[in-house]
């Protein structure tokens, strides 16, 4: 089992000692090949829920009452701080929903990913450029080593969040995080991203992924589970079972709310 999620709470303190629960007794499991998406509206607790696999959140205000987040049977939530920084990026790779606020705004595209690589991996840093260049040409982006010299606001969204990608998947990742990857895209873009990520996505690897929108979940997962007020409300090994006769009367909501917009597109 890569991953497995059980029994876990996220709760969140504020200044004035008042808690909130984001997460409530969430079991999930995600095996190499799968790709896990979780869906439900915003605060249903599923970006926190993927954000703690890899201890993501502030801590303080975020904590875990109880529960255990096991990557190959090893719990991320008790692990080292040193030890979880070296799987960050190297075994866990993130793709954020915000493109402008995970990059540098200071720093030259190619320089941030190949600081990336050189935190991960023994190479020479003309070795490095090399890598990421190739994973800018991958990932679909026009003339990477003149990309490369840009900065993050010389780029489309459509780009930056290509840039993205290729940061979450170049040191091939036993685990890709996507939280809600095509969210400030338009849809010509979105499916493009789609297919990028479903391509270059590893048979060996697993993909969470997260968003609110069940078309992405159609195109992308193999199987899903709907959060709602910080629970998983229903799981589906299917999703076009889960599609023809969702079961829960919140994921038949959102399966009638998907088909209406498809109506009305």
């Amino acid at each position: 089992m890569l991953l497995k999620i059980e029994d876990l709470d996220v709760s969140f303190r504020n200044d004035e000692g008042e808690v909130t629960q984001a997460a409530i007794d969430v079991n999930l499991t995600l095996e190499r090949g799968e790709v896990l998406g979780i869906v439900g509206e915003s605060g249903s607790g599923k970006s926190s829920v993927s954000m703690s696999v890899a201890r993501l959140l502030p801590s303080p205000p975020a904590f875990y009452p109880k529960g255990r987040i096991l990557l190959d049977g090893v719990d991320t939530l008790t692990m080292p701080l040193a030890n979880l920084r070296k799987l960050r990026g190297k075994r866990i790779g993130v793709v954020f929903q915000d493109p402008m606020g995970s990059l540098s705004p200071l720093h030259r595209i190619g320089d941030q990913l190949v600081e990336t690589i050189l935190l991960h991996e023994q190479m020479s840093k003309a070795a490095a450029r090399a890598h990421a260049l190739e994973w800018l040409g991958k990932v679909g982006i026009p003339d990477p080593e003149q990309r490369a010299l840009a900065y993050p606001h010389e780029l489309s969204g459509g780009m930056q969040q290509r840039v993205m990608i290729a940061m979450g998947l170049m040191l091939g990742p036993d685990l890709v995080i996507a939280d809600e990857p095509t969210t400030a895209l338009d849809v010509t873009i979105q499916a493009q991203v789609l297919r990028l990520m479903k391509r270059l996505h590893q048979a060996n690897s697993g993909v969470l992924l997260i968003t609110h929108d069940l078309g992405v979940v159609s195109q992308m997962a193999t199987k899903l589970a709907v959060m709602k007020n910080g629970r998983v409300v229903e799981t589906a090994d299917d999703p076009a079972e889960f599609f023809e006769n969702p079961k829960h009367p919140y994921s038949k909501e959102l399966v009638g709310e998907a088909r209406k917009m498809e109506l009305e597109t």
